[in-house]
């Protein structure tokens, strides 16, 4: 016999949503049995504040169960930001569903904020850290030296992602005008400035080490710029490996990798005086908000700077 508005049970509430999941909607039996896990806690939670209908929660109450996942207590420990807010969507799932069915007049978990790790800022390295990562390639004038030192140097120079450097084909490269067009997210073509430093290494390269890499291996690179040792075009998780190897030798923190450059050469483009739209166009972001984020680590750089150097900063 279906419930009738306004005395819905929370443990006929959460049956009645479950099973609208499982049956209607088809969802996998790890997600039901999660889902379970959560409501059984948010059950155990409204008991103890003497609820006996879904019609009676309101949104202070659901706000207290999601403190209490923080704080932890009655036996449980603290959850994660991350466990929280997957709790939290499936409250607001149960109220949701009774809402639609007509079995309560309103969701009182509507607009509880879904609670959101602190931010972490991108880690840039310093010019001077940079440096030293470009000694900690492999040195002398092998085909390998010379391709790892081309591609680092086009990373740190465009700002790319790892996977528009190993995508880069000859003709998306203009050593005379000094710029590579770059294949981003959702197939967004971009063209960057290739700085002197970067062009200087990528026509080394192309010219004294490709050919060898081709000849070598199985010729399987087509137009390729940067290709491995068997002449194939070179996989991120190779240009990973490089990065890594130059990062220890240089004796950088642990964590040095392609998206580090591309943090860096924002972050130093911003400390140079940049506007942030050019960097957003360089970074192929489709909004400016992303590239903002930017902006915060030049200000920690700038606070850093202030309190180690003015007199009246300590």
């Amino acid at each position: 016999m279906p419930a009738r508005p306004g005395t819905v049970t929370p443990a006929d509430g959460v049956r009645l949503w479950l099973d609208h999941l499982r049956v209607e909607r088809g969802v996998a039996h790890n997600t039901l049995l999660g889902y379970t896990r959560d409501l059984d806690r948010y059950r155990a939670h409204l008991d103890g504040l003497g609820i006996t209908s879904l019609a009676e929660v309101h949104q202070s109450d659901v706000a207290g169960f999601v403190a209490a996942l923080r704080d932890g207590g009655d036996g449980h420990r603290p959850l994660s930001v991350s466990s929280v807010a997957r709790t939290l969507v499936a409250v607001r799932g149960l109220h949701r569903f009774l809402l639609l069915e007509g079995l309560t007049a309103d969701d009182p978990s509507a607009d509880v904020p879904v609670p959101r790790a602190a931010q972490r800022l991108p880690t840039a390295l310093s010019v001077a850290a940079v440096e030293r990562l470009l000694e900690g390639l492999a040195l002398g004038d092998g085909p390998l030296p010379l391709r790892d030192r081309a591609l680092v140097e086009v990373l740190y120079g465009t700002g790319a992602r790892i996977s528009e450097a190993v995508g880069l084909d000859l003709d998306d490269v203009d050593l005379d005008g000094g710029s590579v067009r770059l294949l981003g997210k959702g197939d967004k073509e971009r063209i960057v400035p290739l700085g002197r430093h970067a062009r200087t290494h990528l026509e080394a390269y192309l010219v004294r080490a490709r050919p060898a890499l081709l000849e070598s291996g199985a010729g399987q690179a087509g137009r390729a710029v940067f290709v491995n040792q068997r002449g194939g075009r070179l996989s991120r998780q190779s240009a990973w490996a490089i990065i890594r190897q130059a990062a220890e030798r240089a004796e950088l923190s642990a964590g040095v990798g392609p998206h580090t450059l591309r943090h860096s050469f924002a972050t130093h483009l911003l400390e140079g005086g940049a506007d942030v739209r050019v960097v957003q166009e360089l970074l192929g972001h489709a909004s400016v908000t992303t590239t903002q984020i930017y902006t915060h680590v030049t200000a920690t750089r700038l606070r850093e700077v202030y309190a180690r150097t003015h007199p009246r900063a300590r």
